[in-house]
């Protein structure tokens, strides 16, 4: 299958006034046509950085990137008529509707009239955006804003889409309305590339992900294959007062919040339910998601660095 976005021992540094910040470290990645990949990190480990040049809005210090085979530093033309972005916290034109945004921005990309009256009536009823279509940007709330802009672009169908945290501020009714779009548009043969802090997003969305921490790619590969690299397939989730003697023999222990968190296999997570029950202690205990494979994954290559 062809290649849509490469990067090549991609980096990126920054000079600070203390030191020199570097924000991608030798980064590799590739994605095929067509898939729908998400980019996994913390704030600040280089996936908005990544998008950036990748869409030609910064230039990169060393290495290389293409998009659709076009070399994103010396064919910036060809790049940018080839993609579509939603930057992290876009904000509309105050003046525009939600109407006028999409059918505009498709007019400037080259679509006739008729094109971009249709697809803006139609994807303004596919985001939930039809009663809201004349309605000022302005006097939108926040979440409908960032679903005007995410409409915008996705009604382009451009052959590569990023979307960097799109759905950030919505409610999760309006999430889902925009993840139905996004697979549909993917369906349509475009490319999106999607970077999130919603693993929940990411694991219904993605084909393929990549994890980055600190500048450097930790894992490429599909959620199923990422829970195997953690080398736990189910977890515990117990309240934090729970009582100590109950994890005995277990290594894998997160306290997140007002939980501990148990990583371990099938056995050793039903052996674990028959303790607590045995305590009347509360347990709930199921195959391991897509987020606790993440914090197991970063956290304990943050901690090897540190």
């Amino acid at each position: 299958m062809a290649v849509a976005i490469e990067a090549v021992k991609l980096r990126k540094e920054y000079n600070s006034r203390r030191k020199r910040v570097v924000a991608l470290d030798g980064v590799d990645i590739s994605v095929e046509t067509g898939r729908l990949f998400s980019f996994l990190g913390r704030n600040g480990a280089g996936k908005t950085t990544f998008v950036k040049i990748l869409s030609t809005l910064l230039l990169p210090t060393s290495g290389n990137a293409f998009v659709l085979g076009h070399d994103v530093v010396k064919e910036t033309a060809a790049v940018r008529d080839s993609i579509a972005l939603v930057p992290q916290d876009v904000r509309p034109y105050f003046h525009l509707t939600p109407r006028e945004h999409s059918y505009n921005y498709l007019r400037i990309r080259g679509h006739s009239r008729e094109e971009a009256k249709s697809r803006t009536d139609w994807v303004l009823h596919e985001m939930g955006l039809e009663r809201f279509a004349d309605i000022p940007s302005l006097q939108l709330s926040g979440g409908l804003q960032q679903r005007t802009m995410v409409a915008t672009v996705l009604a382009t169908m451009a052959p590569v889409i990023f979307l960097d945290e799109p759905t950030l501020g919505m409610d999760p009714l309006a999430r889902r309305e925009v993840w139905k779009l996004i697979e549909e548009i993917r369906q349509k043969g475009s490319t999106i590339f999607l970077t999130t802090h919603y693993l929940d997003e990411a694991e219904r969305l993605s084909e393929q992900l990549a994890v980055i921490s600190r500048g450097r790619i930790l894992f490429k590969g599909t959620v199923p294959e990422l829970k195997v690299e953690v080398g736990f397939d189910y977890r515990a989730i117990l309240n934090r007062n729970a009582p100590k003697t109950l994890f005995d023999g277990f290594t894998n222990i997160v306290e997140d919040g007002g939980r501990i968190l148990v990583l371990t296999d099938r056995e050793g997570a039903l052996s674990l339910a028959e303790a607590a029950s045995r305590a009347n202690v509360e347990i709930s205990v199921g195959p391991v998601t897509l987020e606790e494979a993440f914090i197991q994954l970063v956290g304990s290559s943050e901690e090897d660095e540190s």
